[in-house]
Order: structure tokens, then sequence, then C-alpha cells
């Protein structure tokens, strides 16, 4: 079977006419009805019935005829865009941490993609683990990690065991948010012992995973809070902390434009001295792109910004 085979029984059913089509197909009678017989031997089907007064088709060759038109169909889609020429498409994906800054810098780079291209942008927001394995397994260009510093051994030699390029976008200490309403808002030097009464939104997914959860959410999320939220999607957190005067939130680096949209303020904690870092992942084989190049710029800009 061939994709003349299958223009062939198409126009015979067109024209009911083996003649008809042999003539609109410019090739001879002969010709046509032995290789619909090839076709048919091929496929181990009768498609048309043979009759003085012409070709009627068969149920199983009705049911072949409808995927013919299909095949045949999607070639010609692919024939007149090539002929017409091929607009590249843009390509990007990146999978992140729920944070505020990235977010933006992808929001700013969004707004450089080309008008007159056709364009695919994916942007993932998960946990560190779902972040490797998007690059690895789900075809994802770039990604950033984060981790504690508690975790630098661990995570550095993942990267390099799976082969991955690593590179610092920026190291921190987590910062408090909350409601201007908030009954610590307006205290200047707020202690871990302070947030006890509180609730505290946090992300559902903290995950090492050689580590027992149990002692992963140790070292994220401390003992001495007794109410929590977890919460997968980001906005969800700030419609939280906007409505809920007596909940709180632990950020890396966040926007003073959006902290004003939602009614926040940030404050520091004295107790709270662990470094986190953000770390820039791709394959050691992936050649970055100009649009990687593009964002990674946009990324930095947004960094120094809130820094």
């Amino acid at each position: 079977m061939n994709i003349l085979h299958l223009k062939y029984a198409v126009e015979i059913d067109k024209t009911g006419s083996l003649n008809k089509a042999s003539e609109n197909l410019y090739i001879g009678q002969p010709n046509l009805s032995r290789a619909i017989k090839e076709l048919e031997a091929s496929l181990g089907i009768t498609i048309f019935n043979r009759s003085a007064k012409g070709m009627t088709v068969t149920p199983e060759g009705a049911e072949f005829l409808i995927y013919a038109r299909k095949i045949l169909t999607e070639i010609d889609s692919l024939e007149n865009m090539y002929k017409n020429g091929v607009k590249t498409k843009q390509k990007f994906s990146i999978s992140v941490p729920r944070t505020c800054y990235i977010s933006e810098a992808f929001a700013k780079f969004s707004k450089l993609i080309k008008h007159d291209s056709p364009a695919e942008l994916f942007y993932n927001e998960t946990n560190s683990i779902h972040v490797i394995k998007n690059i690895l397994e789900n075809d994802y260009s770039l990604g950033i990690v984060r981790y504690s510093e508690d975790y630098e051994k661990y995570f550095r030699t993942l990267l390099d065991e799976k082969g991955l390029i690593h590179e610092l976008v920026t190291e921190f200490t987590y910062v408090l948010i909350m409601s201007c309403d908030h009954p610590l808002a307006q205290q200047e030097n707020i202690r871990c012992e302070d947030l006890k009464p509180y609730i505290e939104i946090t992300h559902a997914d903290p995950f090492v995973p050689s580590i027992p959860a149990s002692a992963v959410k140790k070292v994220e999320l401390p003992d001495d809070i007794e109410k929590r939220i977890f919460i997968f999607d980001r906005a969800s957190q700030f419609d939280i902390l906007s409505e809920n005067p007596d909940t709180f939130m632990w950020v890396s680096l966040a926007p003073q434009k959006l902290l004003d949209r939602y009614g926040l303020v940030k404050k520091k904690c004295s107790g709270n001295k662990r470094i986190y870092k953000d770390i820039l992942i791709y394959r050691r084989d992936y050649h970055l792109t100009d649009l990687d190049k593009l964002f990674i710029t946009e990324l930095c800009r947004s960094k120094r910004q809130y820094t």
C-alpha cells in the first residue's frame, strides 16, 4: 500500500467508474485496475464491487476510504504548509518553584515573543524533584530547583549524576508576608514564637526523595506552628492571605506591587536564618536558544530588582 493507491481508491469512489477515474488520474485503465487489486490483496479486504454498472463500495471499503481521505488530507496540509513557506515556531519551556520574582520575569519575557511567528510557551510550577523529572523525562528545556543549604550536597550530587548543568541564580533567606490587618503587621521585631497562634500558608509538596518526608517537613515546616493550610496553587495563597488576617506565609523575593495588589506587607523574622538557593538547570547536551537567553536576562533583572 502506498499514497498513490489511496488516491486511486478515493478517485474511483468519487467517480463510481474505473474508466472515468483512469481519465482523471492520467493512468491506463488496466494499470489502475491492477493497482486496486494489489491494494485489496495487501489489506485482505474487497474495497469495490465490480459490475456492468460500475464500481460500488463495499462496507469494508467504506470504512477504509474514511481513513484514506484523512491520510490524504493530512498529506495535503503538510505539502501546502511547506510550499507556502514555513514560519519557525518559537518554543520555550521551563519548570520552576512557586515564586514571585520568577513568575514576574516570565510575564515580562512573554512580551518579547515575536508577533509574526507561531509560539508555544510552557511554564510549570512544582517542587524541585519534579522540576528535575520534567527536564529528564518530559522534554522541558530549562528548570529552576530550590533547596535549603542543608540539602546542598544531596542536590549537587543528584544534578551531576543526571548530567545536568547547574548554575546559581540567587540565594536568600525567606521573609514573612501577611495582611496589612494582621496583628503582627505593625510589630518591628517578629520572632518565630510570635507566629505560633497564627495560620501558616505553605506549599503542599516539599520533597527530597532520599530523606523521609517527615524529616523534610520538620526542616521546612518548624514544629512550633500548630495551624497550617497546604496549598498547591500560588494565586490561592495570596487570596487567602488577603482575606484572612490571621494567616502568614514565608516567601523569597516578593515585588512590592504584588504586595500592594493584595494588601500585604513584608516582614523579617529575627529567628529565621536558613539560606535557600535557586539553581538554573538544563541538560548537558542542550544548547540555549535565543528565547532561553531572553528569559534568563529577564530572570536576572527581576532578581536584582527584588534582592
